[in-house]
């Protein structure tokens, strides 16, 4: 072993395997996807609580799995360890809407796709993908169903609020129905006409009728 052997370093050979123009500009491309797919995230979003972090999550997944697959395709040892060391890494987090995983996919796969070169590939999937993701996520194709639950005092005032009922709504199809002395409760699953909301008011005022709720099922629905 010479003395240049001794001082020399296979970390600072790995420095010149990457330009700084190749790193720059997939990490620059990255970004800009990343933010792509966090604004058809905020479009799409149909849940209950938005969380901001995930969209920013999305963001950083890009770029890492950009930068990932850049030391990969650079050296193929490297590609092996990689592998071993990623097997390793669990999520405990809990997905709660379906959708989220679509994104994270999305994500993963625009990062490995820029870092193998192909930049047409990324750019153009990535807008068909958006695209796709506006329309039919966006697209309504039934309409909301609501739970009604009223509160009856016998069997005259329930045929009566069903009736009623029947007249009002465009669905009506009776969910569980409890029956106790001097009082009936019905659960009611109905598809209102519009948006418009009185028929409660006079439902309630009904005689026979203690209470009238209407209750948003906010779910996915097949009808």
């Amino acid at each position: 072993m010479s003395f240049q052997d001794i001082f020399k370093s296979s970390f600072l050979e790995n420095i010149a395997s990457i330009s700084l123009l190749d790193m720059a500009l997939s990490l620059a491309l990255a970004f800009g996807i990343g933010m792509f797919i966090f604004l058809i995230y905020k479009k799409t979003f149909a849940g209950v609580m938005y969380s901001s972090s995930f969209g920013v999550t999305l963001v950083a997944l890009t770029m890492i799995s950009t930068l990932v697959i850049l030391a990969v395709t650079s050296n193929v040892v490297l590609s092996l360890g990689m592998v071993g060391a990623l097997s390793i890494v669990r999520f405990r987090t809990a997905i709660k809407e379906p959708l989220d995983i679509a994104f994270l996919f999305w994500s993963i796969a625009v990062g490995i796709v820029l870092a193998a070169g192909m930049i047409p590939l990324a750019v153009f999937g990535s807008v068909v993908i958006g695209i796709i993701l506006l329309i039919f996520a966006n697209k309504k194709s039934h309409i909301n169903p609501y739970i009604i639950v009223i509160q009856c005092e016998n069997h005259d005032s329930e045929v009566k609020a069903t009736e009623f009922l029947k007249k009002q709504v465009q669905r009506y199809v009776v969910k569980s129905k409890t029956a106790q002395k001097g009082a009936i409760e019905l659960n009611v699953e109905v598809r209102m006409k519009d948006d418009n909301t009185d028929f409660i008011n006079l439902l309630s005022e009904m005689n026979g009728i203690n209470s009238a709720v209407l209750v948003s099922y906010n779910g996915d629905y097949m009808g």
